[in-house]
């Protein structure tokens, strides 16, 4: 069994990842300074939360200067599917339709992203239209 099939991030932890995934290896101040703009969170815990997932092995560390630089250790692709897999069956039972008749019928979909599922769909079917 693979590292990312036994990991279950938390929602914090996939905030933390999520950062670190868009902006590449980053010091904790960074980290904290990106999730403030959106909740108010301290310091203090941002760095017990990336000690915690650095013994969890879901961030790398590199303690040669002063301040420590996190990297994900996850990949974002294998991490986001193996989430997608669990929420699929555990709130869909499995059916992918279901999951994206919901998500189509909840959101303002635009024409753009419609014509992106198109082509998608077109791929899978092995073909094009």
């Amino acid at each position: 069994m693979t590292l990312e099939k036994t990991l279950k991030p938390t929602e914090s932890e996939l905030e933390i990842l999520q950062v670190l995934w868009q902006h590449g290896p980053s010091t904790v101040r960074f980290v904290h300074e990106e999730l403030s703009k959106n909740k108010e969170v301290g310091y203090t815990t941002t760095l017990k939360l990336m000690q915690i997932m650095a013994d969890k092995q879901m961030l790398d560390v590199d303690k040669s200067s002063r301040s420590h630089i996190y990297y994900a250790a996850l990949e974002e692709e294998k991490t986001q599917q193996q989430l997608l897999g669990r929420f699929l069956d555990a709130a869909f039972r499995g059916s992918a339709s279901k999951l994206v008749m919901q998500a189509l019928g909840n959101s303002n979909t635009s024409k753009a992203e419609l014509d992106e599922i198109r082509n998608l769909l077109d791929k899978l079917e092995g073909g094009s239209k």
